[in-house]
C-alpha cells in the first residue's frame, strides 16, 4: 500500500510545477508559491530563492518549514477528485550545482533567475508526508 501511494505522491510531483511553502517569521507564519523539484526518492525537495526575501530570512531563523503541493482544478469535483500532499522537514541552503541543472530540467524558465548572484538553492530534508484524498482521508507517510 505504501509503494502504491509513494508512486501517486511522484506522479503529482512530476505533473505540478508549484507548491506552497509556509515558513515562521517573527510571530506570524508566511506562505509563498514556489518552483520546486523532489528528489526520486522523495527525501528532498528543492526550491530556488532569494536571500533578501521574507522566505529565506524566515527559513534562516526558523527552518522548520511545510510544502504543500496538489491537483486541484478549482472545480467542485476537486472534493472527490483532487490530492493534497504536504511535507513537513528542515531546510538548508545547498551549493550542489548539480541540483541547479536538473531543477533547470523542470524548470527551464528560471534560469535566470537561478543564475543570480542573490538566488540560494533551499534543500528540505523530508520527514513526512500527509497525503489528503477524497476529501478527508489522510494518510501519513514517514521517510
Amino acid at each position: 500500500m505504501i509503494d502504491v501511494l509513494k508512486q501517486k505522491i511522484k506522479k503529482l510531483f512530476e505533473d505540478q510545477r508549484f507548491a506552497v511553502i509556509a515558513t515562521q517569521g517573527k510571530n506570524e507564519p508566511y506562505t509563498n508559491l514556489v518552483s520546486f523539484l523532489v528528489r526520486k526518492d522523495l527525501k528532498k525537495i528543492y526550491f530556488p530563492t532569494l536571500k533578501n526575501a521574507r522566505k529565506f530570512k524566515n527559513i534562516s531563523r526558523h527552518s522548520r518549514v511545510s510544502i504543500l503541493i496538489d491537483n486541484r482544478d478549482n472545480e467542485p469535483v476537486d472534493i472527490e477528485n483532487a490530492m493534497t500532499v504536504t511535507a513537513i522537514g528542515e531546510t538548508s541552503v545547498i551549493k550542489d550545482s548539480e541540483i541547479k541543472y536538473v531543477f533547470l530540467e523542470k524548470h527551464p524558465y528560471l534560469k535566470e533567475f537561478t543564475d543570480s548572484n542573490d538566488c540560494r538553492m533551499i534543500e528540505i530534508n523530508v520527514e513526512n508526508y500527509i497525503i489528503v484524498e477524497n476529501f478527508q482521508e489522510v494518510k501519513i507517510i514517514d521517510i
